[in-house]
Parts: structure tokens; C-alpha cells; sequence
């Protein structure tokens, strides 16, 4: 009976107390009384059953109210409030599960809140019904990062789409070591090495199923280390130092995606500014310039600038009259 009671006790504080809402112990008597089994319990059990609970570790603080009457609340040890809601966010706008997953997900750290901040929770949130039900991402992961922590191979069926928009599946069995997961652009990506060629391959998670670890591998999968900026999930052809000229109001951007890679100069022009970076070279960073338009030029290197003269011409030769 003693242990009982002392759960539910702590069952109460941990639902309905947190650092903003406190409760007395008439309160608590008065849920025992009329929540539980347990009866009447007096003042001084409840006092002695919260020293006990304060003694195993428990955060339970004591303050005063009106008339300088006692008031206890309980501080959670692990993730603060807004930790959780940041995560409770980060989950309800993840396109990869299902609106059933991000409920399951969210209830459990409903468990870590009181009831007040679970309203807040409830308040804040809105599930995306647009996510995607067919995509099983989390045992995906699970079974991604088990295989790399065993140092094994990986094998799996990929799936792209077809041009009667399904997705196909075919095998990747060959000598695989998988390195490391990456998010990028809302999803997540197994980056592997061929064991034969020391190819970097790239893959997206949710396109894979029949997860199977393969043979234990000695060898350590190591990535190449990024010599610069990387601007794609995929893996730049070479790392080359780069001189845009900008306009102006792309400055934050700029310096938000090159980081520390870049610099920036005066430009003779006055709506311009130059940005210098090392920057990895290959189809994403074609494909990042365009989609700056007139807004951005290549200055430098003469290769970087020539390449990327052929590309616009290839595009601009598609809409030729």
C-alpha cells in the first residue's frame, strides 16, 4: 500500500505540476481520495511520502503561496519544455511518416509534459496529412545505422520511379560498406563505399527496403573528407576555389551556405559584391548557380566559367524558335 501510494503521488506531480503550476497537499489528498483505492490518506503521510521521493532523487521543489501556504512541483530531469516542443515540431513537419507515426511519436512525449504543457503541445501543432504513408523510414534507419554499427556490408533493393509513375526495385548487392547517414533537404541519405572501386554511392533511405547486413569487413569505411563548400548530397567531381560576383541583397545567403569557406570583396560595380570560396564542382553546382539567374556570374576559374557557358547554351538551345 505504501509503495502504491508513493507511485501515485509522483504519477500526480509528474501530470500536473511543472515549474509554472504547483499544487498543495490538499490537492494531492484529494486526488488519492477520489482517484484511487487508497482513502484518506492525512498531511503528514503525503509530506513524508514527497521527503522520500525528494530523498530517491526526485526534483520536487516547495514554495509558498498566499497565506504562506505550501506548494510542490516537480522539476523533470532529461528534456526541458521547449526541447520538447522543438522536437515535437521537427516531428509534425517531417514529410517521411505517416500522420498514424507522428501521433505515436508525439504521445510519448506527451508522457514527459504535465497536462498544461500537453495543451500547449495540442495548441501548437498541426500533423501534415500530405505526409507519405508507403514510406517505412524509421526501421529503415534503425536497421541502417544497426548494420554500420556492426561494421558490415549492406544489401538492398533501390526504387526509382518508372514512366508509369511506380516505383521499381532493383538490387544493390555489390560490395557495399555503408559510412554514414546524412539529412539534407528533408531527407535522409546512406552514404556508402564501393569496397572494390573506393567509389562514393549515395542513396535515399526511403527508397530502400529488404535491408539485409552482408559479410563482417575488416576494412574501415572512411569518407573523403569535404576539401570545401559542398553544395549537393552527392559527391563534387573536384574542389576548386571559386570567384562569383553577386548582387548585393544575396550577400546573407551567400555567406549562409559557404560558411567560413568564404570571403568577400568590393566589386567595381556598385549593386555587386565578390564572393570567393572553395567550392566542390559537379552537376549540383551547375544546377545551384542557375537557379540564381542574372543574379549571380561566374568571374573565375576560366574552366568553372566555360563549362558552365556550354551548359546555358545547352539549355538556352532548347528554346530556340
Amino acid at each position: 500500500m505504501e509503495h502504491e501510494r508513493i507511485i501515485y503521488i509522483l504519477e500526480y506531480l509528474t501530470n500536473q505540476t511543472d515549474e509554472k503550476k504547483h499544487v498543495t497537499i490538499k490537492e494531492i489528498r484529494a486526488y488519492l481520495s477520489n482517484q484511487t483505492n487508497l482513502g484518506d490518506v492525512s498531511d503528514l503521510t503525503v509530506r513524508r511520502d514527497i521527503s522520500r521521493l525528494q530523498t530517491t532523487g526526485h526534483n520536487i521543489q516547495i514554495t509558498h503561496g498566499p497565506h504562506n501556504r505550501a506548494e510542490y512541483y516537480l522539476i523533470r530531469s532529461g528534456f526541458t519544455f521547449n526541447e520538447i516542443r522543438f522536437i515535437v515540431d521537427s516531428v509534425s513537419i517531417n514529410k517521411f511518416l505517416s500522420p498514424l507515426q507522428k501521433q505515436r511519436l508525439i504521445k510519448k512525449f506527451e508522457g514527459l509534459c504535465s497536462a498544461e504543457e500537453v495543451h500547449q503541445l495540442i495548441s501548437r501543432i498541426a500533423l501534415n496529412s500530405q505526409a507519405a504513408p508507403d514510406a517505412n523510414l524509421l526501421d529503415n534507419l534503425e536497421k541502417v545505422h544497426r548494420i554500420i554499427s556492426q561494421k558490415r556490408k549492406i544489401n538492398f533493393e533501390y526504387g526509382k520511379y518508372d514512366i508509369h509513375k511506380q516505383i521499381h526495385y532493383y538490387s544493390k548487392r555489390r560490395n557495399l560498406l555503408p559510412c554514414k547517414v546524412i539529412y539534407s533537404n528533408e531527407r535522409f541519405y546512406l552514404k556508402c563505399m564501393d569496397e572494390e572501386t573506393g567509389a562514393v554511392r549515395t542513396y535515399r533511405i526511403d527508397r530502400m527496403k529488404y535491408i539485409k547486413a552482408g559479410k563482417q569487413t575488416e576494412k574501415k569505411a572512411v569518407l573523403p573528407r569535404p576539401d570545401g563548400v559542398v553544395l549537393d548530397i552527392f559527391e563534387p567531381e573536384e574542389f576548386v576555389f571559386v570567384t562569383l560576383r553577386i548582387k548585393k541583397f544575396l550577400l546573407d545567403d551567400m555567406l549562409e551556405q559557404l560558411g567560413n569557406y568564404a570571403s568577400v570583396l568590393e566589386d567595381t560595380r556598385p549593386e555587386s559584391v565578390l564572393v570567393r570560396a572553395k567550392i566542390g564542382i559537379g552537376h549540383g553546382f551547375y544546377r545551384w548557380v542557375l537557379k540564381y539567374g542574372a543574379d549571380m556570374e561566374i568571374i573565375s576559374p576560366d574552366s568553372v566559367r566555360t563549362e558552365f557557358y556550354k551548359r546555358l547554351s545547352e539549355v538556352m538551345n532548347l528554346y530556340q524558335a
